[in-house]
């Protein structure tokens, strides 16, 4: 299989078709993943699409605005996808290995807008509580199906709250590091990521469920 290369057959939560954004938000993204929020001007990402600075206090109220729509974005999109995942798998084996696909795909796929996790602390205590609700519902999610498979005995850990918690911080520091136009491919990336998650969770039949995944890549 050729680097990024789709698997035969994806499900939606799978799939990462280009977002669909306003030139102007686009071109927010692009500032602020290049400068950072407080070295970002609202001239420089109206400059970018040829607009007048009224047109981004008009569409997005401020420079903040635009900053949590952007992370508004990212959250929500990675929201729908675990919980698809999730949905889409039987066991708690089967939904971890799923959930965590997803959110690194995500990482690897929208890295742009993961990056920006940092500069949460620019926000307005109303946005920053917005965001933070939900990347609770996440975490729960993760925990819920950690604990479910420390309960059924298919994962060993002593503290699955802690666990999500640790798991989400490894797929979200990606975001620090991972270069699109690198030599691993989003796919790769998530097998890897997926494995190492596997073993920090202690799965039973982590090995036999690995190799049943690139087997099936690899078709």
């Amino acid at each position: 299989m050729t680097r990024g290369q789709a698997t035969a057959v994806e499900a939606e939560w799978q799939r990462f078709d280009p977002l669909e954004m306003t030139p102007l938000l686009s071109a927010a993204l692009d500032a602020f993943y290049e400068h950072g929020f407080h070295g970002t001007s609202v001239r420089d990402i109206v400059g970018r699409v040829g607009q007048t600075v009224p047109s981004l206090y008009y569409h997005h109220g401020s420079k903040e605005g635009a900053f949590a729509d952007l992370l508004e974005l990212g959250t929500g999109e990675v929201a729908w996808r675990v919980k698809e995942a999730a949905a889409a798998a039987e066991g708690p084996v089967e939904k971890f290995v799923n959930v965590i696909e997803t959110i690194v795909l995500h990482m690897a796929h929208r890295t742009r807008l993961a990056a920006l996790d940092p500069e949460l602390r620019h926000l307005s205590s109303e946005s920053r509580r917005r965001y933070a609700e939900r990347r609770k519902e996440i975490e729960n999610l993760v925990a819920d199906i950690v604990e479910d498979g420390a309960a059924t005995g298919v994962f060993a850990v002593s503290v699955p709250s802690e666990t999500a918690r640790a798991l989400l911080g490894m797929c979200q520091s990606i975001a620090r590091w991972y270069q699109p136009d690198g030599p691993l491919g989003p796919r790769e990336l998530a097998d890897r990521y997926v494995d190492i998650a596997l073993n920090t969770v202690s799965a039973r039949g982590r090995r036999r469920l690995t190799t049943a995944r690139q087997a099936a890549a690899r078709r």
